[in-house]
């Protein structure tokens, strides 16, 4: 059977968590990109509204209740290193209830808050592209 990214380009989705000026990173363990940190996000499901496919990821990743969403760009990763592309749309949440879980510890390793401007290392390819596609007002402050 084919894979989603693997066999042809994947449709998935990421979602940006901003809370008092911090973002809400995870560590990888699978590939694409494992052992760097990344945004929530993940595949779209056949007939399931990209927004929905956003939101569900996030709550299934972290545990958090996500509130209203908002779509602010998209981004093509090519990682020759792992073999995958992938095709995502971005979205930004800041309504979001609770404190984050490790709720998938077969996938993702660590969490935690980050200052915008003291992001850890490594960073993946995706955080980057949604880092940069956050309105200004974001990235300022």
């Amino acid at each position: 059977m084919a894979r989603p990214g693997l066999d042809f380009p994947g449709f998935g989705v990421g979602l940006v968590i901003l809370r008092d000026a911090r973002i809400l990173l995870y560590k990888r363990m699978r590939p694409p990109e494992a052992g760097y940190w990344n945004i929530v996000g993940g595949k779209v499901d056949h007939m399931e509204p990209a927004e929905q496919a956003a939101r569900r990821e996030a709550e299934e990743e972290t545990g958090l209740k996500i509130g209203r969403i908002e779509r602010i760009g998209m981004t093509e990763q090519i990682i020759d290193t792992d073999r995958q592309h992938w095709i995502s749309l971005l979205y930004l949440a800041r309504d979001v209830e609770g404190e984050p879980q490790l709720t998938e510890p077969d996938k993702l390793s660590d969490f935690g808050w980050f200052p915008l401007t003291d992001l850890p290392e490594p960073l993946s390819a995706f955080t980057k592209a949604a880092i940069a596609a956050l309105p200004p007002g974001e990235r300022d402050e």
